[in-house]
């Protein structure tokens, strides 16, 4: 439950966020591949030669915009992402004849355009292709500068020097949120065999518990229609003994499914310490054994009140005890960087998770325990009481 509600959304949230600032970031690049080539084509005085440059550039701009969005979009085929890359790839050829003309002598136009090819290629295609598509980069720039009175250093600084700084400025922020879209897609495939898991678990559990009464039930049956026209007092025996095996069962299944005859409060809390600690959030758990009807109590208790911290709160830090005595047995939950205004809500269950800890309260209360929650200078505290000799 943690991981799915509380840590898995927490979690795509984040690659969400990294994901609009890595194309925040990336929208930079493409704003300098059409500002400083803009410039050149304000230099030119050809109307006829400035279109075509207009044209130029805004076919690099646009098929790099599709280039660097692809690259930040898991969604998008391997096929729509190759379309792209083919059209920035006959965008950047066709440059060389759209924009070379543009303001010759006066502004290395193109220079910029291939600073652009150069920062953008690194992360469409493998390093070593990389540099392969930068070296034809600039033999073009210093071949576009030769032969239209440029500057032959100017070129060859624009194109090395500034196309490296953008294939940094472009790199890191794709490799950071490919990390961080790399660990929710491995969170979201242990989240999916945990529950692969325990869905085998319960079947094997159902079969245990069914398999061998439903067998019984089955012969007795058998049984019972070949006496049928026999021995009435031994039909009716047989046939009470098909109801309480019946019985039996219903109270075996009812029981497993509500996790009564399964719960071992220890594991839970250490299941719940390794979801916080993945969290990035540091988390101690102590408990002393507790009779299994109280467990079953407490162990919801201890995941709705995690849920509700991770979804809630900045924690940096929490802790989760059990305690028991002769008289009572004592759950607290409490950690840091609870919400400025958690003070004022802290009597207001349906504000700080919702209907669960309202339902948890409840289900406290019914067997006769506490439910009590506090907030005070950033630290939540929620503390569950039951008596010792609960029965659930």
């Amino acid at each position: 439950m943690i991981s799915a509600d509380g840590h898995a959304e927490r979690s795509a949230q984040t690659v969400a966020h990294a994901r609009v600032v890595t194309l925040v970031w990336l929208s930079t690049t493409v704003f300098s591949s059409i500002l400083m080539p803009s410039v050149g084509v304000l230099r030119e005085t050809n109307a006829f030669v400035a279109v075509g440059g207009v044209v130029g550039v805004v076919a690099v701009a646009a098929t790099q915009c599709g280039v660097l969005f692809g690259a930040v979009t898991p969604a998008w085929s391997t096929a729509h992402r190759t379309r792209w890359r083919i059209a920035f790839a006959v965008a950047s050829v066709a440059s060389l004849v759209l924009v070379v003309p543009i303001a010759t002598g006066r502004w290395p136009t193109w220079a910029w355009i291939g600073a652009a090819i150069v920062g953008t290629v690194p992360i469409l295609v493998s390093p070593l292709r990389a540099v392969g598509v930068g070296a034809l980069c600039v033999v073009a720039g210093l071949a576009v500068a030769s032969s239209h009175g440029g500057s032959l250093a100017q070129a060859l600084i624009i194109i090395v020097f500034v196309g490296a700084g953008i294939a940094v400025v472009n790199w890191f922020p794709i490799w950071v949120w490919g990390l961080l879209a790399a660990a929710q897609a491995g969170r979201k495939a242990t989240a999916t065999l945990a529950r692969s898991e325990e869905r085998l678990r319960f079947a094997r559990d159902l079969h245990d518990l069914l398999g061998h009464r439903l067998t019984v039930i089955a012969l007795k049956a058998e049984l019972i229609e070949r006496l049928s026209t026999i021995d009435a007092n031994t039909v009716a025996a047989e046939a009470e003994t098909v109801r309480s095996l019946a019985a039996s069962a219903l109270i075996e299944v009812r029981e497993a499914a509500s996790g009564y005859r399964q719960v071992d409060l220890s594991t839970e809390l250490r299941a719940l310490q390794t979801v916080v600690e993945d969290s990035g959030v540091r988390c101690s758990v102590a408990a002393d054994s507790v009779p299994a009807a109280a467990a079953a109590v407490l162990a919801p208790v201890a995941r709705e009140a995690v849920t509700n911290m991770l979804r809630h709160s900045r924690a940096h830090a929490c802790s989760i005890s059990v305690t028991a005595d002769e008289s009572k047995v004592l759950l607290v939950v409490m950690n840091d960087g609870a919400a400025a205004d958690m003070d004022e809500r802290a009597a207001l269950p349906s504000q700080l998770g919702g209907s669960g800890l309202t339902g948890m309260t409840e289900r406290v209360r019914t067997v006769g325990g506490s439910f009590e929650w506090s907030a005070s200078r950033g630290n939540f505290v929620v503390t569950v009481s039951l008596p010792a000799a609960v029965t659930g």
